[in-house]
């Protein structure tokens, strides 16, 4: 286990950016990354929105486990999609503060059992979105409380899944008009994909990579 540690803590970032530059910076990963030609550069958007996601690496004695979730079907954007837990930072608190507030907030995850490990790279969706995913090392002992208004259902899937670049696919789909690639990496009848996918593929390249 301490190896594991070791090796995500030697590659992710462990100062958390400022907000300015999560928004504005150029270090940035994002759906983008597939779709190079189509994309609009943030100089040319009128506005970017600040948000905050929790990467949950839960500590069991079996391995390493990623917590997420499935969004409740009846929400008005990205209804059903797989996603970590988080959402938009709020005025005067940090993305750390507002990924660990959602993920209370959308499944009962108790503060006190996370550990922030650090950031990975920013993430620009399509939709505007500028997400700072906030990796923490997660306590087994927990129960989750889900709010139905916001989760359908929440699962783990084993890190070296994620991790394994075999299952890093590579899917497209219409959208606007357009045809946009994104990643995938469905398991167990989850299809994770699109910015959560892409954000653990980001992860890969940073920790795991050769």
């Amino acid at each position: 286990m301490n190896a594991y540690r070791e090796k995500i803590l030697g590659a992710i970032d462990r100062d958390m950016p400022p907000a300015d530059i999560v928004l504005n910076g150029v270090k940035t990963r994002g759906d983008h990354d597939l779709n190079p030609d189509e994309w609009v550069e943030p100089s040319e958007r009128k506005s970017l929105r600040l948000a905050a996601v929790l990467v949950p690496l839960i500590e069991r004695g079996e391995g390493v486990f990623v917590l997420l979730t499935r969004r409740a079907d009846h929400l008005n954007s990205h209804s059903g999609q797989v996603a970590f837990p988080g959402g938009k930072v709020e005025e005067g608190e940090t993305a750390a503060q507002a990924a660990l507030r959602e993920a209370e907030e959308e499944v009962g995850l108790d503060p006190s059992l996370v550990e922030i490990a650090g950031f990975l790279d920013p993430y620009e969706t399509g939709t505007g979105f500028r997400i700072l995913p906030v990796v923490g090392f997660v306590k087994p002992d927990f129960t989750l409380k889900i709010d139905p208004n916001e989760v359908a259902e929440a699962f783990e899937v084993p890190l070296s899944f994620l991790m394994n670049p075999d299952h890093h696919e590579r899917h497209s789909i219409m959208w606007r008009g357009k045809r946009r690639a994104y990643y995938a990496m469905p398991y167990e009848g989850h299809y994770i994909w699109g910015a959560t996918a892409g954000m653990l593929k980001n992860m890969y390249d940073r920790v795991y990579a050769p």
